[in-house]
């Protein structure tokens, strides 16, 4: 479809703001609602990275810009990552480059590749509670690195909540991925 409107001479970035990124929006509303699962979510993130394979080289050639760039990761010691790719899918959906780090992520890489990555925004995630403070020594890495006004953190998990996400000094704690997509996205438009 993003190739027959292509043929159609439908602006490379119409298609992406009106078809796929608003696409993966009313799936990311839906999966919050408890409309769609998993399983949806995934497909759809299959189909709108297809469809950007497409796009992509010819956006790069109309100099789109994301909507912000985001490195992403769970913390070291948590290897549980089916959370982590569902946010780093619906913060693609919603404009964002990703930079994907992985699980078990030692915390100076997350500033690291922040860093290298130009990143305005830090997600992490934890899904064991035995984990969860982790985000903290990545926080206060940040602050000893007099780099903590730089970046956005965000944090979620299973076992993560608005308390301790205020604790440990995040910015911003969010119950779902399409909450996060949304509150990040939110924020970035309001720079």
């Amino acid at each position: 479809m993003v190739q027959q409107a292509l043929d159609e001479n439908v602006d490379p970035k119409s298609i992406l703001n009106d078809g796929l990124l608003a696409g993966m929006m009313v799936i990311g509303e839906k999966f919050k609602n408890n409309e769609v699962f998993i399983p949806e979510v995934l497909i759809a993130a299959r189909a709108m990275n297809a469809g950007l394979a497409v796009l992509e080289p010819l956006l790069a050639e109309a100099g789109n810009e994301p909507v912000g760039r985001v490195v992403i990761g769970t913390v070291k010691g948590d290897m549980h990552d089916i959370g982590k790719n569902i946010v780093a899918m619906m913060l693609k959906g919603a404009g964002f480059e990703i930079h994907d780090l992985g699980v078990d992520v030692e915390p100076d890489d997350f500033i690291d590749k922040a860093e290298e990555f130009g990143a305005d925004i830090i997600c992490m995630s934890a899904l064991l509670t035995t984990t969860m403070a982790q985000m903290k020594v990545v926080i206060d890495r940040l602050a000893e690195r007099g780099l903590r006004d730089k970046y956005i953190v965000m944090v979620g998990g299973a076992p993560v909540s608005e308390g301790f996400a205020k604790q440990i000094g995040a910015d911003y704690y969010t119950v779902d991925a399409a909450s996060c997509a949304q509150t990040a996205k939110e924020h970035m438009l309001s720079k």
